[in-house]
C-alpha cells in the first residue's frame, strides 16, 4: 500500500502566519504539523509516501524530510498546481500508485489513540474496498456527515448538510484499494469547482464496497486549519504527552518500532538533536 500527504492547502484561514510559511510545516507543540499525518501513514505500516505540496515549495519541504531514508522511509514530491479538492491529491498521486492500493491523508489533520496503530494495520489490511471513519463531533455540519442504519451500517454521507443525520464525520483519512483511480478519474468537478473526495467516498457506497468506522468517543481527532485549531491541537499534544510519557508523532520512533531502522541508527539522531527535549526523548528509545 502507497501513502500519500495532501499538503498542498494554502492556509489562507491562518493568515498572516501562512502568508510567508506552508501550513504544513507551522509547529504543533513540538513538531511541524506535517509530521502528525506522516506518523498516521507509517502506523500503518505504509514506507513509501507521496507528500503533495503547493506549486514552488518542493524544496522547502524537502529541506525538513529530505528522501526519507533517514528515517528508513521513502518520501517523494508532487506539486499541486491549482487547488481542486482533495480527491485531486488521487489523480496526481495516480503514477506513484502504480495500480497499488492507497492511504490517503490530509497534511492538517491530528490522529491519536492508545491503539491507533492497531486500527490503522486492520484498515491497510483490507484488500478491496474503502475503508473510512466515524468520528464523533458536537456540530457536524462543516463536514461530511454519515448516516449509519439499526445494524451499524453506512447508508448515505452527505457533504455539509444543514441538518446532519448523524454527528459522525468523516474525517481527513480514506483507505482505497487499486480502484480508485479509475474512480477518480471519473469525477465531475463540484458546484464550489472541485473534485470531492466525498463523490469518491459515495461511489464506493454506491457499489456496497465502503466500510465506515466508527471510532471512538475518546478518539482524539484534531483539524489544525484554523488559529483556534491549531492552538487546541498543541494543547492537546503537550497534554498527552505529559500524561502518558510518550510523544505524539516521532518519526524516528515509529521506523524503529516498524523495524525501519535499528536503535544504533535512533539513538545518532536523537544525539543530533539531543538540545531539545525531543531529541532527548529519542536518545531513551
Amino acid at each position: 500500500m502507497k501513502g500519500i500527504v495532501l499538503a498542498a492547502g494554502k492556509g489562507t484561514r491562518l493568515y498572516p502566519m501562512t502568508k510567508p510559511v506552508c501550513k504544513p510545516l507551522l509547529p504543533v507543540y513540538d513538531k511541524p504539523l506535517i509530521y502528525y499525518p506522516i506518523a498516521v501513514l507509517m502506523q500503518a505500516g505504509i514506507s513509501d509516501i507521496l507528500v503533495i505540496v503547493p506549486p514552488n515549495e518542493t524544496s522547502t519541504f524537502h529541506a525538513l524530510l529530505g528522501d526519507g531514508s533517514h528515517l528508513g522511509i521513502r518520501i517523494a514530491y508532487a506539486e499541486q498546481m491549482v487547488p481542486r479538492g482533495i480527491a485531486d491529491a488521487l489523480l496526481i498521486g495516480r503514477e506513484f500508485a502504480h495500480g497499488d492500493q492507497v492511504c490517503l491523508v490530509l497534511g492538517d489533520n491530528i490522529f491519536y489513540s492508545p491503539a491507533l496503530g492497531e486500527t490503522l494495520k486492520q484498515a491497510a489490511a483490507q484488500e478491496s474496498g474503502a475503508t473510512v471513519f466515524g468520528c464523533w463531533v458536537e456540530d457536524p455540519r462543516p463536514f461530511g456527515v454519515v448516516e449509519f442504519d439499526a445494524t451499524g451500517k453506512a447508508i448515505s454521507i452527505e457533504e455539509k448538510p444543514t441538518q446532519p443525520k448523524s454527528n459522525y464525520i468523516i474525517p481527513g483519512l480514506y483507505f482505497y484499494d487499486e480502484n480508485v483511480m479509475e474512480i477518480a478519474q471519473g469525477l465531475k468537478p463540484s458546484a464550489r469547482g472541485e473534485l470531492e473526495i466525498t463523490d469518491v467516498n459515495l461511489e464506493y457506497l454506491r457499489r456496497g464496497q465502503l466500510k465506515v468506522r466508527p471510532l471512538e468517543r475518546d478518539f482524539t481527532w484534531l483539524d489544525a486549519g484554523t488559529a483556534d485549531s491549531l492552538l487546541l491541537a498543541a494543547q492537546t499534544i503537550k497534554d498527552i504527552q505529559d500524561k502518558t510519557g510518550r510523544y505524539v508523532g516521532c518519526l524516528e520512533e515509529l521506523a524503529l518500532a516498524e523495524g525501519w531502522l535499528d536503535s544504533e541508527q535512533v539513538h545518532q539522531i536523537g544525539c543530533d538533536l539531543s538540545m531539545t527535549l525531543y531529541g532527548k526523548y529519542i536518545q531513551c528509545l
